[in-house]
């Protein structure tokens, strides 16, 4: 029931949670889409080639990772989205998507195209994309933007990974053919 023409904090917490019983499952699910669509970890040929950098953390740790921070920042677009009336609330939608998308291109390009170098530079672009969608959360929800510090360190670590792979293998490229098959079933 509105009150005075404001909604009660019960009335905000039930359209949140309607925001994130949405963006929550569809950020996951094109994450997890993402990542089926050529053969990545253990299950890519290519990938198991590579020299890979001393920090990598063992494979099961990736999809953990990624469930998880897809949560937090499904979280943190369920804030924004739930913040009508918000100043620059289209502006930070359009860099969390525009972000977002650069995600989902990642796995592609490094796993299916193995193009190191062009990962490297999609992961740069993310970052920066993130951190802009960071800095314009803040303004509208603080928690929001909070929720969006533990991505921005793991596409961070990400992509000092990525670099370290094509540092230590220059041909990284000819080791095998791209796939273009899609694991998903």
């Amino acid at each position: 029931m509105f009150v005075g023409g404001i909604a009660s904090k019960g009335q905000l917490r039930m359209s949140f949670l309607r925001w994130a019983v949405v963006t929550v499952p569809l950020i996951v699910l094109l994450g997890f889409l993402s990542g089926r669509s050529v053969p990545v970890g253990s299950e890519s040929a290519w990938y198991q080639a590579l020299a890979k950098p001393a920090l990598t953390p063992p494979g099961w740790a990736f999809p953990v990772a990624w469930t998880t921070l897809y949560i937090l920042i499904g979280l943190a677009l369920a804030m924004i989205l739930n913040a009508r009336g918000a100043a620059m609330r289209g502006t930070a939608i359009a860099l969390f998507v525009a972000q977002f998308a650069l995600n989902l291109a990642w796995t592609p390009v490094f796993f299916g195209l193995h193009k190191i170098g062009l990962s490297v530079m999609i992961i740069v672009a993310m970052l920066a994309l993130s951190i802009a969608a960071t800095i314009v959360f803040a303004r509208i929800r603080k928690a929001a933007a909070w929720l969006m510090v533990p991505y921005m360190v793991w596409i961070s670590f990400a992509g000092m990974l990525a670099y370290g792979i094509g540092a230590l293998n220059p041909d990284a490229e000819t080791l095998a053919a791209p796939s273009h098959t899609s694991q998903m079933l």
